[in-house]
This record gives structure tokens, sequence and C-alpha cells, in this order.
């Protein structure tokens, strides 16, 4: 998980309900910052790297590679911005291995999260849920919907990985390409069969998506401009995360990096229809129809 020291209180909720089952955690502390971090009875059992100025993805690709982490069973590769009130790791993995899901994530909950796809959103009463409904506006998604992101799709902020799916999603992280903009559309073909049975969501086990910016963000102090008002949203979170997203009162100012992650997702998707193109013997298996890849 990449770290700032800004969200210590919410990475800290998170990596104590990672110690307590058991797990490995490893921080990517992405501001340079790592003896505050030893106020917290964990910090001594946890690993710390430090780079600065480097993303999630960029720290994955250096630092997990499939050899090194091949001891382990499932790989969460998380954002620090999550509410954990309703998740427990083990209770997450039983249903993992249960269902078959080698590419998951917990489901967002829907009242209090930043959703940008519903197919993250929480469904009630499920265990898991494998694709979405879309019967409006543009990119529709029904049964017969075999693509991402209505079927397959999980979104990059909490992905967590089989370790047979590490290993292919590694190869497919890009050295230079940080943001990883346009993996999530390939991550099916990581999915160690059909993704439409190997992906999805666990409902039961669910979190908070908060949003926070941390790439190019600037201390509202440092502008001169007003920041966004989170306070109707803290209002429906525990009030340690309240707290958190409360000293995280920035301007967003991410402008460039969406940029540059756009330009980025560009050049992944050059580099896969080339790499396709170029491979004479691949086949496929989710070719979808000319009349269905119309705009």
């Amino acid at each position: 998980m990449a770290v700032g020291i800004k969200q210590k209180e919410i990475v800290n909720q998170i990596v104590e309900k990672f110690i307590s089952s058991n797990f490995v955690v490893m921080l990517f502390h992405y501001d340079g910052v790592v003896d505050e971090w030893r106020e917290f009875a964990w910090s001594d059992h946890a690993m710390h790297v430090t780079v600065v100025n480097q993303t999630k993805w960029w720290f994955a690709k250096r630092f997990l590679h499939p050899d090194i982490v091949a001891e382990y069973n499932y790989i969460f590769l998380w954002d620090e911005d999550l509410g954990v009130e309703n998740f427990h790791p083990g209770r997450y993995i039983s249903i993992v291995e249960d269902e078959g899901l080698e590419i998951s994530q917990p489901a967002l909950d829907p009242k209090k999260s930043r959703v940008h796809h519903q197919i993250t959103a929480r469904v009630r009463n499920s265990r898991v849920h494998r694709r979405t409904y879309k019967h409006r506006g543009s990119g529709r998604c029904d049964d017969q919907s075999t693509a991402p992101p209505c079927v397959g799709w999980v979104e990059m902020m909490a992905p967590v990985f089989s370790k047979a799916a590490w290993r292919c999603v590694w190869h497919m992280i890009q050295n230079e390409l940080i943001h990883a903009w346009g993996v999530d559309m390939q991550l099916g073909y990581c999915a160690q069969g059909d993704r439409t049975k190997n992906v999805g969501v666990v409902d039961s086990e669910y979190v908070v998506h908060l949003a926070l910016p941390t790439l190019g963000v600037l201390d509202e102090n440092e502008l001169h401009g007003e920041g966004h008002d989170h306070s109707s949203q803290r209002e429906k979170l525990p009030k340690s995360v309240a707290l958190a997203q409360s000293e995280f009162h920035k301007v967003d100012n991410r402008s460039a990096v969406r940029r540059q992650s756009f330009i980025e997702m560009q050049i992944f998707r050059s580099r896969w229809a080339n790499a396709v193109k170029e491979d004479k013997c691949w086949v496929d298996p989710y070719a979808q129809p000319a009349e269905d890849s119309k705009p």
C-alpha cells in the first residue's frame, strides 16, 4: 500500500485489520516519512519502502516481483483512502477461495463512497457479484455483455490478486507508465480462465472509498482559492475517518496528473495493439464482434 503520513489514521485502521489476521504488510512511503509511523505498535512488524513522489504501481513493479511474493496466496494492492469498518480480511479470503475468484475487490458502500463505476457498488443482500446492469445511456450492460466494465472487471483502487493472477498482471504493468491507466480493462486476461467467472466484487465484505487526492495536490494555504466542502460526506463516516478527511482539506490540483495518466493510457493501448498485431499465433479469447465494438 502506498501511503503518506497525512493519512496515517486511515492507514492505521487498515493495517490493524490485516496484521490481526496474520497478513504481511508492506508500506510504500511516497512522501519519504517513515519514522513518524513508529507510534503504531505494528510498525516494526511491517516492511517499509520509501521513494519520494512515486505511485503505487511504480512501487509494485519494482518491489512486488512475482518471485519475491511467491510464498503468499493473495496480493492486496490497495490505496490508502479506504474505510474498513465493514471489512474483515479473513472472511474476505474465505469468500474469494470459495467463489474461485482470481481477481477481485471489496464492494464500495455506495452511500459513503465516491463510486466511479457502477459494477464496484455494493449489492445489498448479496455475497458476490460478477456483472452489472445498465439499461440507459451509453455503455449499456445486460446479461449478454461479455466485456468490461460490465463484467470481468475491478477498479484499481483496491484490487486483490491470486498468486497466479499477480504473476500475469505484474508483467502487464509497464515500467515507466506509473499510473497504470488502461491496465484495468485488460485484467481479465490474467483471470486464469473465464473472466466472467473468475473476476468479481465481494459484497458482504465492503469498504468506503474516500477518493482522497494524493497526487498533484497542494494545501489550500498554498493557493489563492477555496477548498471543497466535504462536511456532508464526513457526517456519514466514522469519527477517525472523518477527522483524517478533515485534515486532508486540500485543493485538488490534479489536472497535470490526469493529463499524464491519459497519455500513459494511450501509450499502453498502443503497445497492446502492437503486441497483438505482432504475435501471429495469439488468439484473443475475448475478441468482440465487430458490431459490438462500434461506439
